[in-house]
């Protein structure tokens, strides 16, 4: 049961934010004095408490065990998850999202770690593929689960974080009780490679990105006449299916494309959101949203293992601390920077957003291919 333990902890993090994105309507309706941007906050807003306990959690584990954290964790999750269904002001919601982020912050590092705490090599990988797809799995359900209980009322879908009670209930019987994890005194302080910074930014950008379909979709199709609340759950959906098969084939990607599976994925995501900037089509909204997640499915496990590959094993937990910061700030700032950009430019529209999504990571994709292009040409003339 350890796989499904470790892999259960991952689920919660996921839910933290996307899983009431369908209800973003119904609750703007519900709070019709609060601004667009307010609303979209109620999903980032939990990243502000997620950064900083990201390494909270780091620190703890050099003071006792992992699964005491995760325990602790899971009980402030639950408490900050499902008390906005009984407040009445919008204020008083955001301060549960809070919460509700020390918790997910305390999870997330660990969530990773684990299964460099309990698995090497190709099992490694195959595990993080396997995290990350049935994490996706679950944000598939959360979210039509989510779609359908905002149907109910605003408040009904916040119960989808009852499921927390599940995993602790996993954690407490099947985690390993691990160790304290400390240097070995011989080493003393070791810094962090840059390489971590670097390849958080990355990811941070590419959640920016991704986060931009959990935050907007709703509303742009309602601006478009494409549907409301419960189909917006729907195809938000299929950006976790895109992102559940390619997690699951991760082994296999790894090996058919290489080094080249970041301009690849970033290109699919690059395109796709070029679609969504012209389309009027929910069917070509959906092939798009599901492209969206076959990049972020792919991009995620495999730049977090080359995380873990840069560090020692007592170094990991502030590693992933780091990148999960930089993760969930690209998550928080997401719907501020893409209404801020649009507002500056006097373009309003999420279509205008998603026009300049796609340009900014076919940008970056054209200077990958390059990069690996004289890399090549290098090795050849040696």
């Amino acid at each position: 049961m350890l796989k499904p333990t470790i892999i259960a902890i991952s689920m919660a993090t996921v839910m933290a934010g996307a899983a009431i994105s369908p209800a973003l309507g119904v609750i703007a309706k519900a709070f019709p004095d609060a601004s667009p941007t307010l609303i979209k906050l109620i999903l980032t807003v939990p990243s502000l408490m997620i950064i900083p306990f990201s390494f909270v959690a780091s620190y703890l584990t050099t003071k006792i065990t992992k699964r005491l954290i995760v325990l602790i964790g899971l009980v402030i999750y639950m408490i900050g998850g499902i008390g906005p269904q009984f407040v009445s002001t919008i204020e008083l919601v955001i301060a549960f999202r809070l919460l509700l982020g020390v918790g997910v912050g305390l999870l997330m590092p660990l969530a990773d770690s684990l299964i460099n705490d309990y698995f090497i090599g190709r099992e490694r990988t195959k595990m993080m593929g396997l995290n990350s797809a049935f994490s996706n799995f679950g944000g598939i359900v959360t979210m039509l689960f989510a779609g359908w209980l905002a149907t109910l009322s605003w408040r009904a879908p916040f119960n989808v974080y009852l499921l927390g009670v599940i995993i602790f209930i996993l954690v407490y019987l099947y985690l390993p009780k691990g160790e304290i994890q400390k240097p070995p005194k011989s080493e003393g302080k070791v810094k962090i490679p840059g390489k971590v910074y670097m390849y958080g930014f990355a990811m941070g950008g590419i959640m920016l990105a991704y986060y931009s379909v959990s935050t907007n979709m709703a509303l742009f199709l309602e601006q478009n006449n494409l549907g409301g609340a419960a189909i917006a759950g729907t195809v938000v959906a299929f950006a976790t299916v895109g992102g559940m098969i390619t997690s699951l084939l991760l082994v296999q990607i790894e090996l058919t494309l290489k080094k080249y599976i970041i301009p690849v994925m970033l290109f699919s995501m690059g395109i796709a959101f070029l679609a969504l900037t012209f389309t009027n089509s929910i069917t070509l909204v959906i092939i798009s949203v599901t492209l969206i997640g076959f990049g972020q499915g792919s991009l995620f496990p495999f730049l977090t293992l080359k995380v873990l590959d840069v560090v020692k094993s007592y170094q990991a937990d502030k590693a992933i601390a780091i990148v999960s910061s930089l993760i969930f700030l690209g998550q928080f700032i997401s719907p501020v920077i893409l209404d801020g950009i649009g507002a500056l430019a006097g373009f309003p529209t999420i279509r205008f957003q998603y026009g300049l999504l796609a340009t900014t990571i076919l940008i970056f994709v054209m200077i990958s291919f390059l990069f690996n292009w004289r890399d090549k040409s290098e090795k050849e003339s040696l």
